[in-house]
């Protein structure tokens, strides 16, 4: 038997060599606004999008103001606000605005009143689904401005015809939006079966709810053009008007988007 040393332990147990501790790995810094997927706060969200603009302003006054580009390509932010100001004082503009809104919403309600009962009817029923579907995918690759010339020949250079353009705009994007009613669970559907409710019924109350939550989704980001104010200051070479009717299309954009995004948060709560 091994003779023990004097802390209780044998030689072989003092000579055996004892795991080296790994050095402590170096810390690395992490940028607490650039983790992937990490939620970002209200205030911090609403920040971080202001400073954008006022970057984007502040580069834009540089370039402008600073001599690097004519005023003919493009306009300095001081001019574009005075430019803004003459259309609404001089020009009526605010009637342009209530035009172009009036036909938007003219031509997208026409598009959703038959787009919707139909992409029902193909979330719904497969039979249906297979007889469009190929029409569909065909027709979502044409852009509204292809059907110009002949939507002139049709329906003249009135009213109508503007709607008309902005339906086919807005019918296939609906489509492909309001198809999706297909996914509804079927497991719902049967329980609806369960408590009596026809054919009918189930479209009507359990898949033509799927509509209502896409046709909101759809409405967020619409938008529009004050179109003749643009091509009236092109022909004038007025870059600060065109940049002014620019900025209104995103700010009716950003009204929109507002608006239908609390309604939906109203009307579906739980998404």
């Amino acid at each position: 038997m091994p003779a023990l040393s004097s802390n209780g332990r044998s030689p072989m147990e003092i000579s055996k060599p004892q795991p080296a501790t790994p050095p402590d790995a170096p810390k690395r810094w992490h940028n607490p606004l650039m983790v992937p997927l990490k939620p970002v706060a209200a205030r911090l969200r609403i920040g971080l999008g202001i400073a954008f603009f006022v970057l984007f302003v502040a580069v834009w006054a540089l370039v402008t103001l600073g001599g690097m580009v004519s005023p003919t390509f493009l306009a300095d932010p001081i001019t574009m606000l005075q430019q803004g100001v003459t259309l609404f004082t001089e020009y009526n503009f605010a009637l342009d605005i209530g035009m172009t809104v009036m036909r938007v919403l003219s031509g997208f309600v026409l598009a959703a009143a038959i787009a919707v009962p139909l992409c029902i009817m193909m979330g719904a029923f497969k039979t249906w689904e297979a007889f469009l579907e190929s029409f569909v995918s065909f027709c979502r690759y044409l852009p509204a401005s292809a059907f110009v010339p002949l939507l002139i020949l049709w329906a003249g250079i009135g009213e109508l015809q503007k709607i008309l353009v902005i339906f086919i705009g807005s019918f296939f994007q609906i489509v492909l939006m309001v198809v999706t009613v297909s996914s509804a669970r079927r497991d719902l559907v049967e329980a609806a079966y369960t408590l009596g409710c026809s054919n009918r019924s189930i479209v009507r109350r359990v898949l033509g709810w799927a509509w209502t939550y896409v046709i909101v989704a759809e409405l967020i980001g619409s938008e529009s053009g004050i179109g003749h104010v643009i091509v009236d200051s092109q022909a004038l070479l007025n870059t600060g008007k065109i940049i002014f009717g620019i900025i209104v299309i995103g700010l009716i954009g950003l009204l929109s988007d507002y608006l239908f995004k609390r309604v939906n948060r109203r009307l579906f709560a739980w998404s």
